[in-house]
This record gives structure tokens, sequence and C-alpha cells, in this order.
């Protein structure tokens, strides 16, 4: 079956960090372009960041220098490591894996960053 899940999110305080895991069973991950995506109340979904099958990685102006998105530690997975948080950030954080146009998402994770 083929499947992406997301893990990792939670309650943070302003200025604190979280990784958000991306799981994958039934495909090899790596070799799929992967996007996190975000979705917060009222608002459109958007793209945070990506990294494609050979590496290369890319962001949303309003995460640059702040996120990173990586391959994860566990295998098969992907990670999106967030720094200095802000309200703002506060989202539904989606994984998408896009390759030979097959697309797969998971069902998200829920980030809130409040004091």
């Amino acid at each position: 079956q083929v499947q992406l899940v997301e893990s990792g999110g939670g309650l943070v305080q302003p200025g604190g960090s979280l990784r958000l895991s991306c799981g994958a069973s039934g495909f090899s991950i790596s070799s799929y372009d992967i996007k996190w995506y975000r979705q917060a109340p009222g608002k459109q979904r958007e793209l945070v960041a990506t990294i494609t099958s050979r590496g290369i990685t890319n962001y949303a102006d309003s995460v640059k220098g702040r996120f990173t998105i990586s391959r994860g530690t566990a295998v098969n997975t992907m990670s999106l490591q967030m720094n200095s948080l802000k309200p703002e950030d506060t989202a539904v954080y989606y994984c998408n894996g896009v390759s030979r146009g097959m697309n797969y998402w998971g069902e998200g994770t829920l980030v809130t960053v409040s004091s």
C-alpha cells in the first residue's frame, strides 16, 4: 500500500523548534520530489519547502533561513526542521511526493505556535 504519513507536529512557543517527519511506504521516498505544504485556517495551501530526488532544495521566502528540508534519519523518511517558529507558522503541514505522474499526499500534522 502506497502511503505518506506525517508526524512531529504539536504545540510550541514562539521562537521554538519542531522537526516534522514524512514517512513513506510502498515506494522509495528518495526517488521522488518531496514537498512540504501548509494550510492555515481560512487560507490557501502554500508550498513551504521542496527537495528533489537529486537533493536540490528550495524554500518559500517566508521560511528561508528558518526551515530545513532533508533526508530523515529513519529509513525512507524526509524531515522538515523548523526553527525560530512564529505564530504565523501555525498550520496543518502536509507532505507531498511527486514522480513520473504519481502524486501522493499525507493527511497532515498540526503545528501550533503560541505562548
